[in-house]
C-alpha cells in the first residue's frame, strides 16, 4: 500500500508540474475566430500566462494574403491581454491572425485564427 501511495504522488506532481509549464493559450480575442465584425480599429489577444512582448509578435493577412499594417503591439498590466492597432481601415473581406507568444517562464507558442470584415 505504501508504494501505491507514493506512486499516486508521483503521478500527481507530475501533473502538477506539466500544469505549471504549460503554454499560453489564446483565451479569447476581438474580434473572435470566425467572426463576420464592422472593420475593427484593433485586435485584443487574451492569453493564459504572462508574456514577453520583446520576443512576441501578431502579423495580420489581409484579403488576398496581403500583410496588414499594424502599429506597435502593447500588453497591459495583467501582461496577459496583447492590442495591436491597426494603422488604415480595414477593407471587406478574410483577415487571417497569426501569432507568436513567449511566456515570462520562457515556453513558446504559436496560433492563428480567421475573421471577416462585413
Amino acid at each position: 500500500m505504501h508504494k501505491t501511495v507514493l506512486a499516486l504522488v508521483a503521478v500527481a506532481a507530475l501533473a502538477l508540474a506539466g500544469q505549471a509549464s504549460a503554454h499560453a493559450r489564446l483565451i479569447t480575442g476581438s474580434p473572435k475566430n470566425g467572426a463576420t465584425v464592422a472593420a475593427p480599429k484593433a485586435l485584443t489577444l487574451h492569453y493564459s500566462e504572462e508574456l514577453v512582448p520583446a520576443a512576441s509578435s501578431v502579423k495580420v493577412a489581409g484579403p488576398g494574403g496581403a500583410a496588414v499594417a499594424t502599429g506597435p503591439m502593447a500588453l497591459d498590466k495583467t501582461k496577459r491581454v496583447v492590442t495591436v492597432p491597426f494603422t488604415g481601415s480595414l477593407a471587406a473581406g478574410a483577415y487571417r491572425v497569426k501569432w507568436h507568444m513567449k511566456t515570462e517562464d520562457g515556453h513558446e507558442t504559436d496560433g492563428d485564427f480567421g475573421f471577416t470584415v462585413k
